[in-house]
């Protein structure tokens, strides 16, 4: 794995000690001596992590990491900080400034490569989910996802320890920030509620007796319900090698014995706030994958997924020797609605007729607006028959049944002309069964309206 690593540090020797060790790994090292030249520096170079010294004249790291974390725009960096500072409360003011991690001074190799390698890997997924995220805003679909440091900072985290006293300590230091805690102490019971639970955050111990936590580590990240839950271990003071093992496996985060009860708290807020925005985000690019191919003012499918997924409806039709219904419905003389009524009331009665439809045809047809006031509904394995059966059923309902709309008189009286057209085997294509459905509502339409018509007929 490459990437660009920003090392900001005032002391050069200090940077090219770093950018050797970094480049060796072939990462791309840049460079920055104070605060001011490392926020420059990452508008300029858009770096994937930050390795930041934090006794700095001017500004110091924790205000650059502050800096750094409140921009929208360069929130979902990571920022480990670099220092000779090792104290528990050095490491949690870094925390709350936004920082992902501290290496302490002089820095471990291993530990160096390892959190780099996690971080990097961890923050490539957040930058496709972004890209998706701003393909759907310059769509005007989605608005974007609330900033990282805004993000809920509370949620459900299951604790897997098989120490009872631990697992007590945990739950009182994390309860009073609002936080749901459960706990599990064996392999099995630990998959079970990881299949079944809607957690947030997992912690697990590393120094358990009754099983291995790194195995069980791997196994949560194999697991669906798991792949986007962030875990966190609890590893014993230098045990260099678990911990690096972990960080490998895809192990978000880390605490060492003995654990720091603040720090706690700041790794599980700042693990929750990635969390939730990252789920932000994922919502967001589902919602715009979803508003793509949904006509916004009935809720169906629009012309665009039906144009594409007509065309492979008809292919397997035709190879598979099964037949295809295809109907296109229209609302007789709709002008007269929105000139007489409002374009406001013309959209009530699209919507009301978009229910109907949908009541009335089977969870395997394709309903869409195709414009304007035009329908059609794709009916797969479905012969002439029993398409122009469910046609006429649909066709009658929209007839007895007037429209009730917001204004004076209060209901409308609407009826409806269907065309429709089956598939005609191998060799057919969409484009010639959407001609000849057209061509029979046409005639439906030229025929006296309020009436349906098959392409045999037409």
């Amino acid at each position: 794995m490459t990437a660009r690593v920003l090392v900001v540090d005032d002391i050069l020797s200090n940077v090219k000690l770093l950018e050797a060790k970094l480049t060796a790994e072939y990462f791309e090292v840049v460079s920055a001596f104070n605060g001011l030249e490392c926020l420059a520096k990452i508008d300029e170079a858009a770096p994937d992590i930050v390795l930041l010294d934090v006794m700095m004249p001017g500004m110091d790291g924790f205000e650059v990491c502050r800096r750094i974390k409140s921009n929208p725009k360069t929130a979902h960096i990571p920022v480990v900080m670099v220092t000779a500072l090792d104290q528990p409360s050095d490491r949690v003011a870094g925390l709350d400034a936004g920082a992902d991690d501290f290496l302490t001074k002089p820095v471990d190799d291993a530990a160096l490569f390892a959190r780099v390698r996690s971080l990097v890997r961890l923050k490539m997924m957040t930058d496709e989910l972004r890209m998706r995220e701003t393909t759907g805003q310059s769509m005007g679909l989605i608005d974007p996802a609330s900033a990282l440091m805004e993000a809920n900072t509370t949620g459900r985290i299951l604790v897997i320890e098989d120490r009872p006293e631990s697992v007590a300590w945990f739950a009182g230091a994390l309860q009073p920030g609002g936080h749901e805690v459960s706990s599990v102490d064996t392999f099995e019971e630990a998959l079970v509620r990881v299949r079944g639970g809607d957690y947030d955050l997992i912690v697990v111990s590393l120094g358990m007796r009754g099983f291995d936590g790194l195995r069980l580590c791997s196994q949560l990240r194999s697991l669906p319900e798991a792949r986007n839950v962030p875990i966190l271990v609890v590893v014993t003071d230098g045990d260099r090698r678990k911990l690096n093992q972990a960080l490998e496996m895809g192990v978000n985060d880390y605490l060492t014995r003995p654990v720091d009860k603040n720090e706690l708290v700041a790794r599980v807020r700042t693990q929750l706030r990635k969390k939730h925005y990252q789920d932000r985000l994922r919502h967001n690019v589902q919602l715009s994958l979803e508003m793509a191919i949904t006509d916004q003012l009935t809720g169906l499918h629009n012309r665009r997924y039906m144009t594409r997924h007509l065309d492979n409806l008809v292919t397997t039709a035709g190879r598979s020797n099964k037949p295809l219904a295809f109907l296109i419905l229209d609302i007789d003389y709709f002008k007269s609605v929105n000139d007489g009524h409002g374009h406001d009331i013309g959209d009530e009665v699209l919507k009301e007729f978009a229910k109907r439809i949908s009541a009335n045809v089977r969870g395997i047809d394709l309903a869409c607006r195709y414009g304007g006031e035009e329908f059609v509904v794709v009916m797969p394995d479905t012969d002439m028959s029993l398409a122009y059966s469910i046609a006429e059923r649909l066709r009658k309902s929209i007839e007895t049944t007037p429209v009730v709309i917001s204004r004076a008189p209060g209901k409308l009286n609407i009826t409806i002309s269907i065309g429709i057209a089956g598939s005609q085997g191998e060799g057919d294509s969409a484009d010639a069964l959407l001609h000849r459905a057209d061509q029979a509502l046409y005639s439906a339409k030229r025929n006296g309206r309020n009436r349906v018509v098959t392409a045999e007929a037409a």
